[in-house]
C-alpha cells in the first residue's frame, strides 16, 4: 500500500515558519503605516509642534485642522479638488462605456473580429510617444482644455482585454437563448452580460478612476491655466516650490507649509482610500477570471 505524499505548501506550517511569516508581515506593516502616520500627524499638527519636531512630526501634542481649514477655504487647492474630481468621474464614465462596448464587440464571433483585435493589439505594443499624442491634442484643439486630461487616456487595452477574456468566459448558452427570445445584441449586453460581469467591470473602473485622479503629466503638458489644474499638479507643484500655493488668511495664523503639504497629500489619497474597500471582494475574480481562461 503506498503512502500519499502531500505537496509542501499543503501541509501544516511550523512554528518556526509561522514566526518568520509574523516578523516579515510586521515589518510590511511598519514600513508602510510608520511614514503614513507622520503625514498623519504633520497634516493635523500645529506650528509649535513642526517646529519641535524639527519639520514632520510623528505624534502631535495637540491637534489642529487649520491646514485642512486654509486650503479648503477656496483658492487653487479647491479648485483643483473639484477638477479631479469632475475629470475622474466624466473620464471613468467614458473609459468603462468605451471598453465595455469593445470588448463585447471584440468577443463575438465573427469575421472582422480577428483582424480588428490585431489592429487594437498593436496600438497596446507600440505606443505612439508624447511628441505625436502631443501634436494630435493640439490639432484637435484640446490644448488647455479638460477634455485633453481625458480622451488621450480614455481607452486601455489592457483593461479591455481583462474585459473581453471574462466576457468570452460566459456561457455561450445564455447568449442563444436570449436571440431564440428575439433580443437583440444591445438588449443581451445590457440585460445578460453586464449583470454577469459586475465584477471584472468594478476592477476596471477602480483601474481609471485611480489613473485618472492620480493623473498629473496630461495636465503637466496640456493645462497652463492654473485654475484648471488638478489636485496631483498642485501637490507636485507645492512640493518642487517648496512653498505654499494657499492663499494667506488675514485674520488667522498661517499653519506651517508642512501641515499644509501633508494636508494636501491626505486629501489626495483618502478617495483611493475608501475607494479600494468597496471593489476589494471583486479585485481577485474579476482580474483572475479575465486574464486566465480554460
Amino acid at each position: 500500500m503506498s503512502t500519499v505524499v502531500r505537496p509542501v505548501w499543503a501541509g501544516k506550517p511550523q512554528p518556526v515558519v509561522l514566526l518568520l511569516k509574523a516578523l516579515a508581515i510586521l515589518v510590511a506593516l511598519t514600513v508602510v503605516l510608520f511614514p503614513f502616520l507622520m503625514v498623519i500627524s504633520t497634516s493635523l499638527s500645529s506650528a509649535a509642534d513642526v517646529t519641535a519636531a524639527g519639520g514632520y512630526v510623528l505624534w502631535p501634542r495637540s491637534v489642529t485642522f487649520e491646514a485642512y481649514e486654509q486650503i479648503l477655504s477656496g483658492g487653487l487647492v479647491t479648485r483643483a479638488i473639484l477638477v479631479t474630481a469632475a475629470v475622474t468621474a466624466v473620464g471613468t464614465t467614458i473609459s468603462v462605456a468605451s471598453t465595455v462596448l469593445a470588448a463585447w464587440a471584440l468577443s463575438r464571433p465573427s469575421f472582422f473580429q480577428r483582424p480588428v483585435l490585431m489592429f487594437v493589439l498593436l496600438t497596446f505594443l507600440f505606443s505612439p510617444g508624447m511628441i505625436p499624442l502631443y501634436l494630435m491634442v493640439k490639432q484637435l484643439g484640446l490644448l488647455d482644455s479638460l477634455w485633453s486630461l481625458i480622451l488621450p487616456s480614455a481607452f486601455s487595452v489592457f483593461n479591455m482585454i481583462v474585459v473581453r477574456g471574462f466576457m468570452m468566459g460566459i456561457p455561450q448558452e445564455l447568449v442563444d437563448s436570449a436571440k431564440i427570445d428575439g433580443a437583440g445584441e444591445l438588449r443581451i449586453l445590457l440585460r445578460i452580460i453586464l449583470p454577469l460581469s459586475r465584477a471584472v467591470i468594478a476592477v476596471v473602473a477602480l483601474f481609471y478612476a485611480v489613473g485618472y485622479w492620480n493623473s498629473f503629466f496630461n495636465a503637466m503638458l496640456y493645462i497652463d491655466d492654473t485654475s484648471k489644474w488638478t489636485l496631483q499638479l498642485v501637490l507636485r507643484t507645492y512640493v518642487l516650490q517648496g512653498s505654499s500655493l494657499v492663499e494667506a488668511s488675514t485674520d488667522s495664523v498661517t499653519p506651517p507649509a508642512q501641515s499644509i503639504q501633508m494636508a494636501v497629500v491626505m486629501i489626495a489619497i483618502i478617495p483611493i482610500l475608501c475607494a479600494y474597500p468597496l471593489v476589494q471582494r471583486h479585485l481577485t475574480k474579476g482580474v483572475l477570471t479575465g486574464a486566465v481562461k480554460g
